[in-house]
């Protein structure tokens, strides 16, 4: 047998010991050990037998009584025990295993322990395995132990699957160190478990266990272990594990290339990642999907969106995840009509009911104002999970539509779904958006009482801003001080849009001073507290931040806007003037502020602004979301809505100044800010003013 040096494994610093064999720091048994006594007599440390009880909210999967189990001809008491056998195996050949698993609890009151077949006892761990169902692992396992059936090697590695697979990891550690022979399939069921539950320093030492044994390994094998080391988060360690694979001339296989992409791109290093893809010898739709993931995962949207039409172009099969993928993509980017062609090509290519990019589809429809196409894909959906819950709930809040959003999730409750934190941070989020004070402050209490969800600091900070919004700031200051846990920076941001809205500079300057300390290199945090002290006159304070954001280096960027017109984004700067149709684009800005001053438009003067500097402040007849808007009204027709998306917090003067453009123009505008959504439409918007 080759021999395989594990050097690069023992300079491991997880492993927590200096010794140089492998086993001694392994946390399992590590010499065989042979039975010495028979399998009935072997103990099963479940949590059920440890006294524990599974939540009374959880849903007993026998008590659904909704398909007949077998022909209605056949009378189940005159079967046989083969019968009854051969019964359960038809059904979960069929993928029935509810209604197999009834069957097996009829042959246990009829027939005892009677000895049961290989046969059939494999097909009641798949069906155990497909309703990770923890009570009927305890049931089979029993059986087999009190009917005497002797287990081979791979009957033997299917029930310790069947443990892993059921997230029984403690019961699954007894029965592998009690194996009597293992080979490298029962190692890489429990590795791949320990994985598969975070535990990634055990997957190691137990991997260095069975090299220490067995000397071998396979492409599962590298793959799986590639996936321990994207989790652990440590490069060094994935690129020890990349070696070993070009030593055992295992690179090619597309499970190990993928694998080693998702992990490079997780570590940060999406060039590796785009190193290993481009020597794939067979560039596989798997493949394909990992690389555009693992570019949108960094935040390359548009390379993303680019190697997604180099697939496209190339040939390869398409499947949901890639169109999935590139729905995401397109909600990260504003593209609608990018989304819709997705969405085309889902419906087109046979995807029309997939759960995953549906749900894409529901989040992106959400994101951007299209309420009703997003509540359209959404009551097509055949299965519902709490992803599009989420979204739904998520959208009708940005964009205004708070109540909308809270009958959502009463009726999410009705259906019996369970909420997790995610879904309290929609409905409180749209709460506070829409100032549903007794709602939110209902739903807030609701979570630990009702929900057995424990409040997180982004639950306080929609609570605080709520509490802002109705200007109730001393609450809202009291309810940073008494949270369970250290201020973070959303609940002062919450704070600190609550002071800017209510211009009380005083508690305003405390909560940027917060914010200043806790992310000392964040612009916007610096660029907050210089116009909070220019606006109360402490301009020694004000020059003291100019100096310390020359000393790091800051520099305070023009606020940038984009929109999208014929599918082709474009972005201003504020000031611009270098689109070649600049000067129509000034001509339009002109004219709408003659035009909204005889609706009531006067240009504010001084504004207090989050993250915009002085100078823009003093020409903001120019901002960058008023040359987006003019040139969007110029080049797209009267009934088409616009979609701008800013890298800054829109200012004052700019939103009276849009909420009225909609109201000369009948044109409804969709502004994402670095703050939330803004829906303005018919000369009002949907965050109330609040932002």
């Amino acid at each position: 047998m080759e021999t395989f040096s594990l050097d690069p494994f023992r300079s491991f610093s997880f492993l927590g010991s200096s010794s140089s064999n492998p086993r001694n720091n392994c946390c399992f048994a590590s010499k065989l050990r042979h039975w010495s006594k028979p399998i009935s007599q072997i103990c099963c440390y479940s949590k059920l037998e440890q006294g524990l009880r599974p939540k009374p909210k959880m849903k007993n999967v026998f008590d659904e009584k909704e398909v007949v189990l077998v022909e209605p001809m056949i009378n189940r008491r005159s079967l046989s025990s083969s019968g009854l056998c051969s019964q359960i195996e038809k059904l979960v050949l069929s993928n029935k295993y509810m209604e197999a698993m009834e069957l097996f609890e009829i042959l246990e009151l009829e027939y005892g322990d009677s000895c049961v077949g290989a046969s059939t006892y494999d097909a009641l761990i798949s069906a155990c395995i497909g309703l990770r169902f923890i009570r009927g692992v305890k049931r089979v396992f029993n059986h087999m132990k009190n009917s005497g059936f002797e287990l081979d090697l791979y009957m033997m590695n299917r029930v310790l699957s069947m443990h892993v697979k059921c997230f029984l990891m403690h019961d699954a550690r007894k029965l592998f160190e009690d194996m009597p022979e293992r080979d490298l399939s029962s190692w890489m069921v429990m590795i791949g478990g320990l994985v598969d539950t975070g535990k990634y320093s055990e997957a190691f030492e137990l991997f260095l266990c069975m090299w220490e044994e067995l000397n071998d390994g396979k492409s599962r094998t590298f793959a799986t272990m590639i996936r321990a080391s994207a989790g652990l988060g440590s490069i060094e360690i994935g690129k020890q594990i990349h070696t070993c694979i070009l030593k055992r001339a295992v690179d090619g296989d597309q499970f190990v290339d993928c694998s080693l992409i998702d992990m490079y791109s997780k570590s940060g290093s999406i060039e590796d990642a785009q190193r290993v893809f481009d020597q794939m010898p067979q560039k596989t739709t798997v493949g394909w999907n990992t690389i555009i993931a693992s570019y949108a995962l960094q935040g390359y949207s548009e390379e993303a969106l680019g190697i997604y039409y180099e697939m496209r172009d190339s040939g390869a099969k398409i499947d949901h995840f890639t169109i999935s993928t590139v729905i995401r993509i397109c909600a990260r980017l504003a593209l609608l009509e990018h989304a819709k062609q997705a969405h085309a090509a889902l419906v087109r290519r046979g995807f029309g009911t997939d759960l995953v990019a549906n749900s894409s589809l529901v989040d992106f429809y959400s994101k951007w104002g299209r309420m009703k196409d997003a509540q359209h894909v959404f009551d097509k959906m055949r299965r519902k999970n709490i992803i599009c819950w989420n979204a739904l709930i998520g959208g009708y809040g940005n964009h205004g539509q708070g109540e909308k959003a809270v009958q959502m999730f009463e009726k999410m409750l009705q259906e019996n779904i369970i909420p997790t934190h995610v879904t309290f941070l929609a409905v409180l989020s749209a709460c506070s958006y829409s100032g549903l004070s007794e709602s939110g402050w209902e739903i807030f209490q609701s979570m630990s009482r009702d929900h057995n969800v424990k409040p997180r600091a982004m639950h306080y900070a929609c609570i605080i801003e709520l509490l802002g919004r109705e200007g109730l700031l001393d609450d809202a200051v009291a309810l940073v001080r008494k949270a369970p846990f250290k201020p973070t920076l959303n609940m002062w941001a919450a704070l600190l849009t609550a002071c800017r809205m209510h211009d009380n500079l005083e508690l305003g300057t405390f909560a940027a001073e917060k914010l200043y300390g806790m992310k000392p290199e964040k612009l916007c945090n610096y660029v907050v507290l210089l116009n909070l002290y220019n606006n109360s006159g402490k301009l020694k304070e004000a020059a003291g931040v100019l100096q310390t954001l020359k000393r790091k280096g800051l520099r305070i960027l023009p606020a940038c806007s984009w929109v999208e017109v014929n599918k082709q984004p474009y972005a201003f700067l504020f000031g611009d003037k270098s689109h070649p149709q600049i000067k129509e684009i000034y001509k339009k800005v002109d004219s709408m502020m003659v035009e909204i001053s005889r609706h009531g438009y006067v240009m504010e003067k001084e504004t207090l602004l989050p993250d915009v500097d002085e100078e823009e402040q003093r020409v903001i007849k120019y901002h960058s979301e008023k040359l987006a808007i003019a040139f969007g009204i110029i080049k797209t027709p009267d009934w088409s809505p616009l979609r701008i998306i800013q890298s800054h917090r829109v200012c004052g003067d700019c939103h009276n100044a849009i909420k009225l453009i909609t109201k000369v123009t009948g044109r409804e505008i969709v502004l994402r800010d670095a703050s939330r959504f803004h829906h303005f439409k018919n000369g009002s918007c949907s965050c109330g003013d609040y932002w």
